[in-house]
């Protein structure tokens, strides 16, 4: 197969496998001649505008999380995924913000958020539940990749948090094998390694080649990634054993499922199979969009959708 028929189209250093890349593709964009595409999760370190309404919030354990809230308008929270912090979501937040009041935060281990341990996926949740709180006790949901796999087992375990719920991609469905084996390797390097080594790893298991990951090094990008690339392991664990939850079945909310037109081919059939469980959902193939869907493709169709159910309070 030609080299150039790997890449992918958010970035000419970033190549893929048709698995399990959906995770945190955007962290092999460093350089990238084309603007990050928020609604991904990319890891980006702009730091808050004047103006901004920045803050933290206990989450039930104590750990702080650290949001900005953007725009005015009933309350829109923004799950990003892996290898990112909440200033990924800043152009998908602007774009929105005349809508809707958007919270985006540092995931637990991430950005300025806290990260007690011992680490558990119900607690990432109790984290989300927080910032809901703060918003005002009841909120839409937007998740992007291992972010929508977390927003959709918060709604299944917070029913009563959650109006709507949107998701893009969740990195569901891929070979059980390599699943595997890549989970329990990283997982081994998170343990044993040095900060670093589980990003270098991934960027290498997905197909980033080793002098596209020699030039990541190099750049300033870098040491802001491997300081959070142990989170790697909690984006596994979000994950479970890659395959779609049976539970997701007893979501109520009505539910948007999107995918990219141009995406792994593993992707589709997993939204196929979410929507199929979630009773009251439906969903939305985005043309032209990769797992790097663009904030312009992206907000449209949030707008409508989240504009189609009652108000909820926002503060």
């Amino acid at each position: 197969m030609p080299l150039r028929s790997w890449y992918v189209a958010c970035c000419p250093k970033a190549m893929t496998k048709p698995w399990f890349v959906s995770l945190a593709v955007t962290a092999a964009c460093t350089g990238s001649d084309v603007p990050p595409a928020a609604s991904s999760g990319d890891a980006t370190s702009d730091r808050p505008e004047a103006g901004q309404n920045v803050g933290r919030v206990a989450s039930r354990d104590g750990t702080q999380i650290a949001f900005e809230k953007f725009g005015r308008g009933d309350a829109l929270v923004i799950v990003g995924g892996a290898l990112s912090d909440r200033s990924g979501a800043k152009p998908l937040a602007a774009a929105l913000g005349d809508h809707f009041t958007v919270y985006t935060y540092d995931r637990r281990g991430r950005g300025e958020s806290g990260d007690t341990q011992p680490y558990s996926v119900d607690r990432e949740i109790e984290d989300l539940e927080a910032v809901i709180e703060r918003a005002g006790k009841r909120a839409r949901v937007y998740g992007v990749s291992s972010g929508a796999a977390l927003a959709l087992q918060a709604t299944v375990k917070m029913p009563s948090r959650v109006v709507q719920l949107a998701v893009y991609e969740p990195p569901y469905g891929q070979e059980q094998s390599a699943y595997d084996r890549q989970k329990a390797n990283v997982n081994r390097i998170v343990e044993a390694g040095q900060p670093g080594d589980a990003a270098e790893f991934f960027l290498a298991e997905i197909g980033t080649p080793p002098e596209a990951i020699d030039d990541m090094k190099r750049s300033p990008e870098w040491k802001r990634m491997a300081k959070i690339d142990f989170t790697l392991a909690y984006d596994y664990a979000v994950l479970g054993d890659g395959q779609v939850p049976e539970a997701v079945a007893q979501i109520t909310a009505p539910t948007l499922v999107m995918d990219g037109e141009k995406s792994m081919p593993f992707i589709r059939p997993s939204a196929d199979r979410i929507a199929e469980l979630i009773p009251n959902s439906r969903q939305r193939t985005l043309a032209g969009q990769t797992h790097q869907a663009k904030p312009e493709a992206v907000a449209p169709v949030l707008i409508e959708f989240f504009s189609s159910s009652e108000p909820t309070a926002s503060r």
